[in-house]
């Protein structure tokens, strides 16, 4: 089990950069705009063969209670309290802030070891800062380039100890222990102020998330490990997206980029309405941008309290959703209130039936034996006089469900033919709220010899 190491510190210092560079890729969004990262970040981190968990952090500012800010800067604090070790940038070329001495101050009142890390230190500029650093009373610092990678060995030698202490916990620990099954990818998506991130901090139990009445809070997808019911969850927060006509700054355009690979990589998606605007334009298109990824979906529609006639509003939420998503028929919609919590249990176990769907496979024989009387009931349409015939079919792979179909012209085999047989699929054999693949292909049935 690796250590953990959180870098906090005032924004625009680096923090960011340090945490891409440790990470090896670019995960958090990096801009010159002071505040970019908001909530708290966690990846896999290494220098040469140390391994760690390395958490980014909000940059830590002196605000009043109720101001983003200074929520900002709780998580940052709560972060640190956390972590194994913690890495306390400041910025060598600007030199040692009032704000720094503040929080440097904070710093020494946690019972956990502080590195003093200054960062910026690629030139002369940064000699000054660095020399200002030691009055800090953290410590030797340590001069680091994050852009440029300088000063990693330094860094190495720094945290080599805090590996050695948690390897030796490793080994007092019970090694009989099983290895768990891999995390399921979870990413809960929507507009902007829907309620994504309360909806996290409710299943989690906690506040890991940063929330408030402000629109668009969350810019990076966050990451958070969970286990509900014995099975290991990656929930994502991901940023609101907007109609991207109505998407004109650069870091909301960095953010929905980050929410569109969080998307790609995930396993099922819940897609959160707000109940007062169910299914606008912009959902519609989200929706449709998970089936085109292939991922499973579920609705969830947060605020339900505020509806005076839910009965009637979940009519009206479902007929829109025959028309509009078609191709996605029967996605399992829940309806709750994350602030109360109320209705929230049943969210989980509809991600889980999904979850069971995208990942079934049918047998082969099953198929055919099912094919076989669909086919005589509502037979393929004539082409060019010629009657195309279905001669088996088959499931290619799942992750999504996907067909193949074996015709005599496949080619010709219409569209509306091909949506015919993926809903009879998905009424037979239970795949609601996943996308459903279908291939046409020519050739002989290889499980016919006689005939062959």
């Amino acid at each position: 089990m690796s250590f953990s190491v959180a870098i906090v510190g005032r924004p625009n210092v680096g923090k960011s950069t340090l945490f891409n560079r440790l990470a090896g890729k670019r995960l958090a969004i990096v801009d010159d705009t002071p505040g970019v990262t908001r909530d708290r970040r966690e990846a896999p981190g290494s220098i040469a063969d140390l391994d760690f968990t390395i958490v980014d952090t909000a940059g830590l500012e002196d605000a009043a209670p109720a101001k983003l800010e200074s929520r900002m800067s709780q998580q940052a604090q709560r972060a640190a309290k956390k972590a194994d070790v913690v890495l306390f940038l400041i910025d060598g070329r600007a030199g040692v802030q009032p704000i720094d001495r503040h929080f440097a101050d904070l710093l020494r009142t946690l019972s956990r070891p502080v590195l003093l890390i200054v960062n910026k230190c690629e030139g002369k500029a940064a000699i000054a800062g660095l020399g200002e650093a030691h009055g800090l009373g953290l410590g030797e610092p340590l001069a680091l380039s994050a852009e440029h990678g300088e000063g990693l060995s330094d860094l190495y030698d720094a945290l080599l100890p805090f590996a050695k202490d948690r390897d030796r916990r490793d080994e007092e620990a019970d090694e009989t222990a099983e290895e768990p099954d891999k995390s399921m990818n979870l990413a809960i998506v929507g507009r902007p102020n829907v309620g994504k991130s309360t909806i996290i901090n409710r299943l989690l139990g906690e506040e890991r998330m940063l929330t408030g009445p402000e629109a668009g809070i969350t810019r990076d997808a966050i990451a958070s490990e969970w286990l509900w019911k014995g099975k290991k969850i990656r929930l994502v927060d991901t940023a609101g997206m907007r109609r991207r006509a109505n998407v004109f700054e650069k870091l909301e355009k960095l953010s929905v980029a980050d929410t569109l690979r969080t998307i790609q990589y995930a396993e099922i998606v819940v897609l959160v309405l707000d109940a007062e605007q169910m299914l606008e334009k912009q959902d519609l298109a989200i929706a449709r941008l998970v089936e085109e990824e292939g991922r499973g979906l579920v609705i969830a529609v947060n605020k339900w309290d505020t509806i005076s006639q839910p009965a009637k509003a979940l009519r009206k939420l479902e007929d829109r959703l025959e028309a509009s998503l078609a191709q996605m028929r029967g996605v399992p919609t829940v309806v709750f209130s994350a602030l109360t919590g109320k209705g929230l249990e049943k969210l989980m176990p509809a991600v889980m039936r999904v979850h069971a769907a995208w990942n079934k496979r049918v047998g082969t024989g099953e198929l055919n034996r099912w094919l076989a009387p669909l086919l005589e009931s509502h037979p393929p349409p004539l082409n060019k006089g010629r009657r195309i015939k279905i001669r088996y079919m088959t499931q290619a792979k799942a992750r999504p469900p996907t067909f193949a179909v074996f015709a005599s012209q496949p080619t010709a085999l219409p569209e509306s033919y091909q949506r015919y047989m993926v809903n009879a699929i998905r009424e037979r054999f239970a795949l609601q709220g996943v996308p459903i693949r279908i291939t046409v292909r020519g050739g002989k049935n290889p499980f016919d010899k006689d005939r062959n």
